[in-house]
C-alpha cells in the first residue's frame, strides 16, 4: 500500500477512535513525552537561550527520530504501517477531550455552579479562574476551543499529511514543549524561546487552515473574514490571532480583552469587537460544534491533499520508468 493511502486510512481511523474513545486514559504517549521533557529540563536548565535550544533539539528531535525509526520498521508491512498511523493519530489528536472539557464547564455555567466551572477551567487553559465571572469563563473557554482546534487537531493533521507518523509526532512534541516552557514566566522567558519560536513556525499552516475552515463552516463567512482581516494581526500570537478572530466572527461574539494568568495580567485587543456581542455560556456548545466541523473538514482536506500528492508522485515515477525502458 502506498504511503499516501496508509496516511489516509490511518488518519481517518485515528480520528474515529478519538471520536469514540477520546484520549487514551492510561499510558498516554503525550504525557510520557512531557515527563521525559521535564527531566531533560531539570538536567539542562540555565537562564540561557542556547540551553533552551538544546532542550528543544533533544526532546523534539528525539521524538521525531523515534517515530521515523518506527515508521521505517513497518513501511513494508501495510497492515502494521496503517495500525501505527492510526494509533499515532489517535494519540496526538485531542478533539474529543477538548469538547468534553469545554462542555463540562458549559454545563456548570448553565446550572449556575460558578465554583464548579472555576474548578474545571484549569483543565482547559491557564487562566486564573478566580478572577473570572461567568461570562469571563465562557469567553476563556471559547478562546481555548478555537486555539486548541488548531493545536490539537488541524495542525497535527497538516503535519501528518506532510510527514506521516514523524510529522504527527513532531508537531505534537513541539506543541507540548511550547506549553511546558514557551510561556513568558521568569524561568522560561529565555530558556523557552526556541520552543516558542519553533511552535510558531510549526503552527503556521494549521492555524491558517483552521481559520479558513472556520469561515467555511461557521455560518457567517463574511463576518468571519472581516474579523480575521481586521483583528488577527493585533493578537500577540501569530497563530492564535487568525484562529480566534475567525471563530469570533463565525460565532458572532467578541473575544480577547483583559486576561489574567497566575501572577500577571495581559490586555489583548478585542476581536470582532464592532460586530460581535459578549460571550454567553450557550456559546460554548456552539464553539464545540464549530470545532468538530472544522476538524472533520481538515481531515478531508489533508487526506485529499496527501492522496493527490501521492498520485502525482506515482505518475512521475511511472513516466520515468517508461522513459528508461525506451
Amino acid at each position: 500500500m502506498r504511503a499516501d493511502r496508509v496516511f489516509a486510512c490511518g488518519a481517518t481511523a485515528g480520528l474515529i477512535a478519538d471520536a469514540l474513545l477520546g484520549d487514551p486514559r492510561r499510558g498516554h504517549p503525550v504525557a510520557g513525552f512531557g515527563r521525559v521533557a521535564a527531566r531533560v529540563e531539570a538536567l539542562l536548565w540555565r537562564d540561557d537561550r542556547g540551553r533552551g535550544a538544546l532542550h528543544t533539539l533533544v526532546c523534539a528531535g528525539g521524538a521525531v527520530g523515534a517515530a521515523a525509526l518506527a515508521a521505517r520498521a513497518v513501511h513494508e508491512r501495510p497492515a502494521l504501517a496503517l495500525a501505527l498511523t492510526a494509533a499515532t493519530a489517535w494519540s496526538v489528536v485531542g478533539g474529543t477531550s477538548l469538547g468534553r472539557e469545554a462542555r463540562a464547564i458549559g454545563g456548570a455555567l448553565g446550572s449556575g455552579d460558578l465554583e464548579a466551572a472555576r474548578e474545571r477551567l484549569p483543565h482547559l487553559c491557564g487562566r486564573d479562574p478566580h478572577c473570572l465571572d461567568g461570562p469571563g469563563i465562557a469567553r476563556a473557554v471559547v478562546e481555548s476551543v478555537a486555539e486548541n482546534t488548531s493545536d490539537a487537531v488541524v495542525g497535527a493533521l497538516v503535519w501528518g499529511a506532510i510527514g506521516g507518523v514523524p510529522g504527527l509526532v513532531g508537531f505534537r512534541a513541539v506543541n507540548t514543549l511550547d506549553a511546558m516552557v514557551g510561556h513568558k514566566s521568569p524561568r522560561h522567558r529565555r530558556y523557552g524561546w526556541a520552543s516558542a519560536r519553533l511552535d510558531d513556525v510549526a503552527g503556521w499552516p494549521g492555524a491558517r487552515l483552521t481559520a479558513v475552515l472556520a469561515v467555511v463552516a461557521g455560518g457567517r463567512p463574511a463576518q468571519a473574514v472581516r474579523a480575521w482581516r481586521a483583528d488577527a494581526h493585533r493578537h500577540p500570537s501569530p497563530n492564535a490571532g487568525p484562529v480566534e478572530a475567525a471563530f469570533a466572527g463565525a460565532l458572532g461574539v467578541r473575544l480577547g480583552g483583559t486576561l489574567a494568568y497566575a501572577g500577571r495580567v495581559e490586555h489583548r485587543p478585542v476581536l470582532n469587537g464592532a460586530a460581535g456581542r459578549d460571550v454567553r455560556g450557550a456559546d460554548i456548545e456552539r464553539a464545540v460544534r464549530l470545532s468538530r466541523r472544522v476538524g472533520a473538514l481538515a481531515l478531508g482536506v489533508c487526506v485529499a491533499g496527501r492522496l493527490t500528492a501521492g498520485h502525482l508522485v506515482a505518475r512521475r515515477r511511472a513516466a520515468g520508468r517508461m522513459r528508461g525502458r525506451a
